[in-house]
């Protein structure tokens, strides 16, 4: 790495820097992580998981302490144990978009991640488990801004939700996707790119030498926005389309590897 040039690294978790649903780095991946750090290079998470899925990540957000999640919804300092910035769907606003969607598709189901959890409506299916999390109707529990809309159809495929629910929702809000079968929409303007940019802004390091890293459409503002991008080899073709380079897969710390490689440079 040039020692001229602050560089900050930007990486997606799920798929890219680890396996889906991992809980814990691995061995080599947490090494490399450490050296950047002790090299003074920020390595920053950017990822959709919500922040009840982070505990495992914290001792790895190096000596910024700093985290994206919830698709740039969020952004947290880790060591403070402090939210930094919240931007999330109004109460009013995210019923009017759910409203619109069931009015085209019948059946959806719904439900709200919010800073404190996930909040169920009464015909969400929730793959994941999550005991205790609140169950009612949409206007019980959306009673807080909402960091992300999650909208499932048991009858309608995949990436026809998501287009669907793309044109239904407009400009109103920000849809994407990361999960097959899950649309993701956050408040408008709203992308894992809006937030890294102002988190170069607070660390003073411009977006052309951020180094970014990811695997599924919801990483493609962030590749965008970073001077140099990385899919993994695993990516979704229209990732892989829209980044600079080709990483190795993610089943062999491909990210690692390419970190690695930079350090040794």
């Amino acid at each position: 790495m040039n020692a001229g040039r602050r560089i900050l690294v930007a990486t997606d978790l799920d798929g890219t820097l680890v396996p889906n649903d991992t809980v814990v780095l691995p061995p080599y991946t947490a090494s490399v992580l450490r050296r950047l750090d002790d090299a003074g290079v920020p390595v920053v998470f950017v990822t959709g998981r919500p922040l009840r899925w982070m505990s495992g990540f914290w001792p790895h957000v190096g000596s910024h302490g700093l985290a994206v999640v919830s698709n740039g919804a969020l952004t947290f300092d880790a060591h403070a144990g402090a939210i930094i910035a919240l931007t999330g769907i109004q109460p009013a606003e995210g019923l009017a978009i759910c409203a619109a969607i069931e009015a085209e598709l019948p059946g959806a189901w719904f439900a709200i991640e919010c800073a404190d959890g996930i909040r169920f409506a009464p015909e969400y299916v929730e793959p994941y488990p999550s005991p205790g999390a609140p169950r009612g109707t949409l206007a019980e529990i959306w009673t807080d801004p909402a960091l992300k809309l999650l909208v499932r159809h048991p009858d309608v495929p995949p990436e026809e939700l998501h287009d669907r629910v793309e044109v239904i929702v407009g400009d109103r809000a920000t849809v994407t996707w990361s999960v097959s079968g899950l649309v993701e929409i956050s408040s408008a303007g709203i992308t894992k790119a809006s937030a890294l940019r102002h988190l170069c802004d607070r660390l003073g390091i411009d977006a052309a030498d951020v180094i970014a890293f990811g695997d599924m459409p919801n990483d493609i503002p962030l590749l965008t926005l970073a001077g140099t991008s990385y899919a993994v080899a695993n990516a979704h073709e229209s990732v892989i389309r829209a980044a600079d380079h080709i990483a190795p897969p993610c089943a062999e710390e491909g990210v690692a590897q390419v970190l690695d490689r930079l350090l040794a440079e």
